[in-house]
């Protein structure tokens, strides 16, 4: 490399987003994981031996899981190539793959091969990564923000560990302000001074995200204009600057089926206050309002059932005037409709009982119909054993309807809730008028 491409590469550098001048090179630099990071720890002890396996970092947006893979290849000594899943194809990968190979076999390279939204591979393209990965021909690290578990195919997942990686601190956010501002590669040139109001804003908006947060900062320095030689950044200034709180929620991710359950499990739990907060959540991240509604149908029947029978059609309808109005008014709808779910007494006992029967369906155990239940042009039915219609008997009669094999079952059993507890005076009524 001569003066001319150190010159360009510097310029290059300076003209980078802060928050990848500020990328870390390795684990001194490094905020937040201690739990893997930290002495003594996993990814510690690996990088201290100089060894490197197959891994897959999981974990939220900007907590270092690209920082990580590029540490351990910069320690390691090994070749670092890095994809992504959404714009790399079978073909691509294959060729990456076969010169990691050949790099290994003639030159005695190692490669670390990161594949960021590992998640986004289908299932041909992790199957073309699984005997490279298997034979040590390249020591795969990808990172996703979606559980591993339910994205990645079970035989690659057996080949590499699962690193966990948490939300960052306050603590960390904080750290990351400090050095930006007094480092050569951050903003120091800037003579930025921020107020203690304003590093906090920061860290809010930034959804313990560290690019998140940087970016923001850069931004509020950078528009904010300077006074004596020196950038002073307040509250405002910062809630200027960055428009909306960065949400960290994926319709198709982990962010999406974790609020959904919140919100049905605060319903559950008759916390009308908490179901609308998870509404909320969900409304404002972009979540369809029918998903939501179809939701609140299933609800309905599953956690509430007979002990208020109006409850689905209160569901049924709260759909339908959704898929009418749409948003924003159907937020009103929506917050009426999980407030009256919330708000009813429970019951899973249709819940249990179909359950329960379709176990025993589903066992394929034999069993015979009563002749007087059959349909009476059925040849084979013995019209001596007659049929006795309740309307007959004053609306009730005693009269096995179970087949025989099946007797003994007891597949509704109400609750002592709401309307349930008049079915079971009435089912006891029944009983002793008999």
């Amino acid at each position: 490399m001569d003066l001319f491409d150190l010159a360009a590469e510097k310029k290059n550098k300076s003209n980078a987003p802060l928050a990848e001048r500020m990328r870390p090179k390795n684990l001194d630099e490094f905020v937040g994981q201690s739990h893997i990071v930290g002495e003594g720890k996993y990814l510690n002890r690996l990088l201290k031996s100089g060894r490197v396996f197959s891994m897959i970092f999981y974990g939220p947006p900007g907590v270092g899981k690209t920082t990580l893979a590029e540490i351990f290849a910069g320690l390691s000594g090994y070749k670092f190539v890095r994809i992504s899943a959404v714009t790399s194809g079978v073909k691509e990968l294959r060729e990456l793959l076969k010169t990691a190979e050949d790099d290994l076999k003639f030159n005695n390279v190692k490669t670390i091969l990161f594949i960021d939204e590992i998640h986004r591979f289908n299932k041909s393209q992790q199957d073309a990564l699984l005997p490279f990965v298997e034979k040590g021909l390249v020591t795969l690290i990808g990172a996703t923000t979606e559980n591993p578990y339910f994205e990645v195919n079970s035989a690659l997942l057996s080949r590499c560990q699962i690193i966990n990686l948490e939300p960052l601190k306050e603590e960390d956010l904080l750290l990351l302000i400090e050095r930006a501002l007094s480092e050569e590669n951050g903003l120091k040139h800037l003579n930025v001074r921020l107020s203690e109001d304003a590093k906090k804003t920061l860290i809010l908006l930034a959804g313990n995200d560290a690019r998140s947060l940087l970016n923001n900062l850069e931004i509020a320095a950078l528009s904010t204009p300077g006074r004596n030689g020196e950038i002073i950044i307040d509250k405002t200034d910062v809630e200027n600057s960055v428009m909306k709180k960065k949400v960290l929620y994926d319709k198709n991710g982990n962010s999406h089926y974790d609020n959904i359950s919140a919100f049905i499990k605060s319903m559950r739990g008759t916390d009308p206050d908490a179901a609308v907060f998870y509404l909320a959540q969900m409304l404002n991240s972009g979540e369809d309002p029918k998903f939501i509604a179809r939701r609140m149908i299933i609800f309905a029947s599953e956690d509430i059932g007979c002990a208020n029978p109006m409850a689905i059609q209160v569901a049924v309808s709260c759909f339908d005037a959704v898929n009418i109005v749409g948003l924003p008014e159907g937020r009103i709808i929506l917050s009426q409709c999980a407030i009256y779910l919330a708000t009813s007494p429970k019951s899973n006992a249709s819940y249990i009982a179909i359950d329960e029967a379709l176990r025993d369906a589903r066992e394929g155990k034999s069993y015979t119909i009563p002749m007087y239940l059959r349909d009476k042009h059925n040849p084979s039915v013995n019209n001596e054993e007659n049929y006795k219609y309740p309307h007959s008997y004053g609306g009730y009669v005693r009269q096995d309807y179970l087949p025989i094999e099946f007797r003994d079952r007891k597949y509704f059993r109400p609750k002592s809730s709401g309307e349930e507890e008049k079915i079971i005076e009435f089912l006891k009524n029944i009983e002793e008028n008999l």
